[in-house]
């Protein structure tokens, strides 16, 4: 790994169900997420999206990623080297955890 780059670790800590804006809103979705499952984890060579995760979330989350490899952290999260960041999505939002990992 290139000096000053660290791999980082995405897991599926909640996703979130809004089931009135589903019913408001949706037109033929799932009121959850069905790709990220509570409890999967990634943790990709670069920060770079993994194969099988999804592109949508990955847009949301991959400047926290990023940051992260890069040996950054983020003042308002207690742990260093940690960011709790997001899928975007609002009719099935998924919270995702970010750690570096230094090796």
């Amino acid at each position: 790994m290139a000096e000053g780059r660290f791999k980082v670790k995405i897991t599926v800590l909640k996703n979130l169900e809004v089931p009135d804006l589903v019913e408001k809103y949706g037109k033929d979705v799932q009121p959850i997420c069905a790709v990220a499952k509570v409890g999967d984890e990634w943790v990709p060579e670069r920060p770079s999206k993994p194969d099988d995760f999804c592109s949508w979330a990955w847009a949301d989350i991959h400047r926290d990623v990023t940051h992260l490899a890069l040996g950054g952290n983020f003042p308002w999260i207690k742990q260093k080297g940690t960011m709790i960041s997001c899928c975007t999505d609002g009719l099935r939002p998924v919270i995702f955890k970010l750690e570096r990992i230094e090796e």
